[in-house]
């Protein structure tokens, strides 16, 4: 039997950053992505996030990976939001996202985060948000 543990903090956008997210198309979202996950065996331990992007803390299984996952969970529920036209227009996440791991010692902090999207958001934008990852990441701007 395969023992693994491996934690990711993923974030996606919605296209172009619009702020379609509403507090309570926000929620449904995020339920809905919950029994997705559930359905798909991908174990999802917390999701919040704001108008424009979705936090995720996620444990990989062994035959996941991180492409995948986010794959599964984007395109299924940006799919799920068209069906049931929720948002009132074509809806799509932006292409890219962003992922880190996370060791096990700062998975409460993680959820603490995750948890506190509300509050976070109404001293920084995305923006900032993305700009502080980079920072504390080493991360790039790549055009490809």
């Amino acid at each position: 039997m395969s023992f693994v543990k491996i934690w990711i903090h993923l974030v996606f956008a919605t296209k172009d950053r619009q702020p379609l997210l509403v507090q309570n198309v926000r929620y449904q979202i995020h339920k809905h992505i919950m029994e997705n996950c559930k359905a798909k065996g991908i174990f999802l331990q917390a999701i919040n996030g704001h108008t424009d992007h979705i936090h995720c803390l996620i444990s990989l299984g062994k035959d996941q990976n991180i492409a995948k996952v986010s794959q599964l969970i984007k395109g299924e529920s940006s799919l799920w939001i068209n069906k049931t036209k929720l948002i009132g227009k074509q809806f799509s996440w932006q292409d890219d996202y962003f992922t880190v791991s996370v060791s096990e010692s700062q998975v409460s902090t993680v959820i603490s985060y995750i948890n506190n999207q509300e509050n976070h958001h109404q001293k920084k934008s995305f923006n900032e948000e993305v700009e502080e990852f980079m920072t504390r990441y080493g991360w790039q701007y790549v055009n490809n």
